[in-house]
């Protein structure tokens, strides 16, 4: 006998013998069956655990693991081992099919509501649908002429009755026969535009091109989400009988029955009847009903005609009121005056909706620039011309059209840089509308002034936003779409008239600064068409390429200064030296330009240099000259540090004055003044970061003015002067206010110049108290002439 570990027995008593109670039952009782389920528990062994489950029956011929022997229970375990080898040999168990059972009008429920979040789109949806009936007949009576026996236009007509809330969508396709509406309205996501296709493409005769629409089989379910009762009364050109369907919303079955009634007989085609819900009975109105055809299948390719109210004038006859009638002095009699008034008759009557090429589907040569600007006007609202366009065509991995436009103006104001929510790109697939609200899938968001059309054939046409956002293919459109912006961009910039750019950079500048911060890929292609104020062009905006030619043959770098204004950048003493070499020098008056600027790093291989920052090199350095100074002046800029303690980081000797006494300038690695005063403006700044980056400033001083030479000899005669230390005080707090910071206390600053003041006036136009009046009344005295008289003698 097989002996079994002792984990083995544990493992028995633990399950109660499940396992083999199973085999024991296939000897007591082999005519029955069990219904085995076996289920896997992860146990912390990693092991699988196995359940089995016998039937009533087999209980009665098996006993429940307590009442088995455990000497019985190893002769069965001996037996199931022993037997295993021929157990496998025999056939396996047979394995049983079963379908997915559903709840369909919940499964029609979930269907509907997950794939379409705006009710409006059920009219697209329909419309595609009759759209696509209309292609199928036209494709088939290629081969099959008798299909046009019935002599109907290729139309859709839709019809509203807005107090009965009823909709009646009517096509001239290629209608469904009994079978045809089992297969495709009563199977969920059937599509027989998917069908269709296949059979095209596996037929040689069948051309490659085609403008069928659906292919999901789930947009005729989107009627009910406006309504609770949708019938379809069919007839296919191949059959002489219609059919109706009707279903409802909340229905798991559907009827379909044979149209008996000779008033309701089509020639050909399909006409659905929505009963609309009755929160929903709005959209039966003929107003809107034309307003969604316009937005969502303007450019559907077959003509669709809606049901409007018309009416037109006429002149009609009245008699004239007999107050003011005229009486007829010969004959006495009152004469009556014919009077003709302008009413308006009303009539109901089918109008044309749609347009039925859309302009992108064109040839670019084809279409004149008067077209463009009037289907930009017309689909944007736009009362101004554009300032560009782009046609373009991409084929190859994704096939797509589009018409892209630069507006004159920026709708939203130069205030408002940035609003993703523009509606300015309007997404077509398969010239049935999509969407435009769209949070930077087709452009970004420093784009978003671009405003177009975009057509695509390969996006499904239920395409949502998480479909935008994780599609390969809306990536690749959005790269190329980019990149036909810029172009369009750049071709404004080379325009002779250099008005326009100047109009677009007034309007859109911003734009393109906040997408040096946004989209380090774009660089190479938005730093061309950045424009700056420049030290040697105040009054005119000069773009980098031209800062570039117009370098001096040794400078290495690109020099910019930050500042509220051209006036304050102007007039910066960090300018002194710089403009004595003629070296030019960028100046950044908007917010953002700084950081635009500090995160392109470079253009053309030259770096942006901030000339109110430490170690500025303007390639002339004397090293001994400066070795001398450090040695001359060292322990005076040491004594100022010293005075000035935690305001500054470092003093040292400034390589960048020529006229003024000292400047402030900031660290490597620390705010520069303009930034400081920014980062000051946010409501919500860390102060904790604005401390430490002040902290990083350095007090520049120039050796070679009058003021630091006092302080110099001052220093050397006697460092704890007052007046000298007073002077230090006074000299940081104008270098900080020069230098475009802002101070501290300006109550303190300004006591101490009033001080200085009074200092440097007094005495100036009034002399000592009283000197004026003791010389207003002095007068010249006369000198007494005495004659020489001789000693001894007497008058």
């Amino acid at each position: 006998m097989h002996k079994l570990s002792r984990r083995s027995v544990s493992a028995i008593l633990r399950t109660g013998g499940a396992r083999y109670h199973r085999n024991a039952a296939s000897a007591v009782a082999p005519a029955t069956h069990a219904a085995v389920l076996s289920h896997s528990v992860g146990e912390s062994d990693g092991k699988v655990r196995q359940y089995s489950f016998l039937a009533a029956g087999q209980m009665d011929a098996v006993k429940s693991s307590s009442q088995l022997n455990l000497k019985h229970t190893f002769s069965l375990t001996h037996r199931y081992e022993s037997t295993s080898t021929a157990s496998a040999a025999s056939a396996a168990p047979p394995v049983e099919k079963y379908e997915y059972q559903a709840e369909v009008s919940r499964l029609m429920d979930l269907i509907v509501n997950s794939l379409y979040s705006n009710k409006e789109v059920f009219l697209r949806e329909l419309i595609s649908n009759a759209s696509d009936a209309l292609d199928k007949l036209r494709f088939m009576s290629v081969t099959d002429p008798e299909l046009l026996k019935d002599a109907v236009d290729f139309d859709i007509r839709i019809q509203t009755d807005k107090d009965n809330g009823i909709i009646k969508i009517t096509d001239t396709g290629i209608g469904m026969t009994r079978q045809e509406l089992v297969d495709c309205l009563g199977t969920i996501a059937q599509s027989g535009t998917a069908k269709f296709l296949k059979a095209l493409k596996d037929s040689k005769d069948a051309g490659g091109d085609n403008n069928l629409i659906g292919q999901f089989g789930v947009g005729f379910y989107s009627a009910f989400l406006v309504a609770d009762r949708v019938v379809v009364s069919t007839r296919s050109p191949k059959s002489d009988k219609q059919y109706v369907w009707e279903g409802e919303a909340n229905a798991s079955s559907y009827t379909i029955r044979e149209e008996t009634d000779p008033e309701k007989l089509l020639p050909r085609g399909t006409c659905l009847t929505l009963y609309l819900k009755r929160d929903d009975k709005g959209f039966a109105h003929p107003e809107r009903i034309q307003r969604l055809v316009k937005n969502y299948s303007q450019f559907v390719s077959f003509p669709i005609y809606t049901w409007q109210e018309k009416g037109f004038t006429k002149e009609v006859e009245v008699d004239e009121d007999p107050t003011e009638a005229t009486k007829n002095e010969q004959d006495g009699k009152t004469e009556k005056k014919k009077k003709t008034k302008t009413v308006v008759e009303k009539y109901w009557d089918w109008e044309l909706t749609n347009e039925t090429q859309p302009i992108w589907l064109r040839n670019p040569k084809e279409v004149s620039t008067v077209e463009y600007n009037e289907f930009y006007k017309n689909t944007f609202n736009e009362y101004l011309e554009p300032l560009a366009s782009s046609h373009f065509t991409t084929e190859g991995e994704v096939e797509f059209r589009s018409i892209l436009y630069v507006p004159a103006v920026s709708p939203m104001g130069k205030d408002d840089l940035v609003n993703p929510k523009t509606k300015n790109i309007r997404l077509y697939v398969k010239r049935v509308f999509i969407s435009d609200d769209f949070d930077g899938e087709l452009f970004p968001r420093y784009l978003s002034f671009v405003k177009g059309v975009v057509d695509s054939n390969d996006l499904p046409l239920n395409v949502s936003r998480e479909i935008l956002q994780e599609s390969r293919i809306v990536r690749i459109m959005r790269k190329r779409l980019v990149r036909k912006a810029f172009d369009m961009i750049l071709g404004i910039s080379m325009s002779e008239n250099r008005e326009d750019y100047e109009k677009f950079w007034d309007n859109f500048g911003k734009h393109l600064k906040l997408g040096c911060i946004e989209d380090r890929e774009n660089h190479k292609r938005i730093a061309p068409l950045l424009r700056f104020f420049s030290s040697q062009s105040e009054a005119e905006m000069i773009s980098l390429d031209e800062y570039v030619e117009n370098m001096k043959p040794d400078q290495k770098d690109i020099y910019y200064i930050a500042s509220d204004s051209v006036t304050s950048a102007k007039n910066t003493p960090f300018l002194e030296k710089i403009l004595e070499k003629d070296l030019e020098v960028l100046f950044l008056v908007d917010p953002i330009d700084e950081v635009a600027i500090q995160n392109l790093k470079s253009y053309k291989e030259k770096n942006f240099v901030d000339i109110s920052k430490e170690d500025l090199d303007l390639g002339d350095k004397n090293e001994e000259k400066e070795k001398e100074m450090k040695q001359e002046f060292g322990q005076t800029c040491d004594w100022i540090k010293k005075r000035l303690g935690d305001k500054v980081a470092n003093v040292q000797i400034s390589s960048r004055l020529s006229s003024s006494p000292c400047v402030l300038v900031s660290g490597k690695f620390g705010w520069s003044a303009n930034m400081e005063r920014l980062m000051k403006a946010q409501s919500v700044g860390d102060t904790s970061s604005l401390d430490f980056m002040k902290s990083r400033r350095v007090f520049e001083v120039n050796p070679e003015h009058p003021i630091i030479k006092n302080l110099d000899a001052a220093y050397k005669s006697n460092p704890n002067d007052e007046d000298a230390l007073r002077a230090i005080d006074l000299l940081y707090d104008a270098a900080l206010v020069s230098s475009g910071f802002t101070p501290d206390n300006p109550a303190q600053l300004g006591g101490k110049i009033y001080e200085m003041m009074g200092m440097a006036l007094s005495g100036k136009w009034s002399g000592p108290s009283g000197f004026h009046n003791q010389g207003a009344q002095s007068q010249p005295l006369e000198a007494e002439v005495v004659e020489p008289v001789e000693a001894g003698s007497q008058k």
